[in-house]
């Protein structure tokens, strides 16, 4: 379970943000709210079950979800896939001569069967400047392992995985990637939270789309993703598949065949026959009196629209961490799919029936029908907006202040306020007339 991410000079961050998803203390209107969109993760903590971000092109949700994606992928490759010397991939904020030379910072806390655990690093190009794991006792955080540019020193009594592994750590490699590496029991079930930790993106669903056609042809997940196909109304009553076997057209050059020939049979040792799969949807057919007869298939890639391909490549995902519980983060939600979609996607993680393992559910978004009061409580709803340097800052709905001061009403208008520029995180947008007289060469 996530708690809370924070990130510090990336990308269009320059100033340390948190997006935290411990509820806080307030009561919303209508209650069912305060029920089904919060669970107590331990007798002192609560979490909400979603999060939704909100903000104008280019105002930095997307840089939010790279950032965790980023952190994510560096803990759990630096040890095996970094070479010495190799530099490390960063994107400090560019637009200060200040930024440019100082570490970039990434932070989690989470839950870990009932223990909340606090990670995080900070690195350059070259090196991991600082690294640090804390866990939360009764009363305060014990240290498990520190780094600094001294060095790492390790809890003998805490942390007893990682004595002796200070000296094989890289410069560029991550302590607790190379303590995973070394069957280390915390670190290598931290790493496991973390491959389990699924992070899309509304445009690119390739991974996202061989991820559900795995899940569809394995059981319990085939029946789940099609009833839930066919609950969204799409027209398919079922979906098939067709594999055969990949090979190599005859047209290809000899010496290119021949290496990739050599590819294909080592991958084929390691993860069986390599195929080529077709995705089937079957559709009902009608006689000229409207009785149904029988049934057509379409392929999916060729014949189904893009939103229902998008909603295909989703319900993998998605069904796998509302069964088997997780964090699920997708940046643009609402791409390719209807509002009134999107609201049923989102209520799966809100219904105690469907969420039971208490799954979490984060997304960006542009899709104002979503902001309402009965549908996300104000700790949900949080908004990026960018300065005139460029910074993004990043804020929750609860936090906001209105220009007296007061705190947004549990009955407000989200989604008319919002559109309205009274929570900020709108587009600034220009005389658009003034570019016909451009076209024309008059300014």
């Amino acid at each position: 379970m996530l708690v809370e991410f924070s990130v510090r000079n990336y990308r269009s961050f320059k100033e340390r943000v948190t997006l935290s998803m411990e509820a806080a203390d307030i009561a919303s209107q209508p209650a069912a709210l305060d029920a089904h969109n919060v669970f107590a993760a331990n007798d002192e903590l609560r979490l909400l079950t979603s999060a939704a971000i909100y903000g104008a092109n280019a105002s930095g949700k997307s840089n939010l979800i790279r950032a965790l994606a980023l952190m994510r992928t560096f803990i759990l490759t630096s040890s095996r896939e970094t070479q010495v010397g190799e530099p490390i991939f960063v994107e400090p904020y560019q637009l200060s001569t200040v930024t440019v030379e100082q570490p970039s910072t990434y932070e989690l806390v989470f839950l870990l069967d009932g223990a909340q655990y606090r990670y995080g690093f900070e690195t350059t190009a070259e090196r991991v400047v600082a690294e640090w794991l804390y866990k939360l006792g009764s009363t305060r955080e014990t240290t498990l392992f520190l780094r600094d540019t001294q060095g790492i020193k390790v809890s003998a009594r805490a942390f007893r995985e990682g004595r002796g592994l200070p000296e094989r750590t890289r410069p560029n490699a991550l302590f607790l990637s190379v303590a995973a590496q070394f069957n280390g029991e915390i670190a290598s079930h931290i790493l496991r939270w973390l491959q389990n930790l699924t992070i899309t993106s509304g445009i690119a669903q390739e991974h996202e789309f061989a991820l559900s056609v795995k899940l569809n042809r394995d059981t319990p997940y085939r029946a789940a993703i099609e009833h839930l196909v066919q609950r969204l109304d799409v027209g398919i009553e079922a979906v098939a598949f067709e594999s055969q076997p990949l090979a190599l057209a005859d047209s290809m050059p000899t010496g290119l065949k021949q290496g990739l020939q050599s590819l294909f049979d080592e991958l084929s040792k390691l993860e069986g026959p390599l195929e080529m799969i077709s995705v089937q949807t079957q559709h009902q057919r009608y006689d000229a009196s409207g009785a149904p007869a029988g049934q057509v298939a379409f392929d999916l890639a060729q014949h189904e629209s893009a939103g229902t391909q998008r909603l295909f490549s989703l319900a993998g995902p998605l069904l796998r961490v509302l069964d088997e519980g997780g964090v699920l983060v997708i940046d643009e939600l609402d791409s390719r799919l209807h509002p009134n979609l999107v609201i049923e996607l989102i209520r799966l993680f809100h219904s105690p029936v469907t969420n039971a393992k208490h799954a979490q559910l984060i997304f960006t978004t542009h899709n104002t029908n979503l902001l309402s009061a009965k549908l996300f409580r104000r700790d949900q709803v949080w908004f990026i907006e960018k300065s005139r340097q460029g910074a993004s800052d990043l804020y929750s709905l609860v936090e906001y202040r209105q220009e007296d001061g007061k705190m947004v009403r549990n009955n407000a208008s989200f989604e008319k306020d919002y559109i309205a520029g009274r929570y900020g995180a709108v587009p600034f947008i220009g005389d658009l007339g003034a570019l016909q007289g451009a076209a024309h060469g008059s300014y």
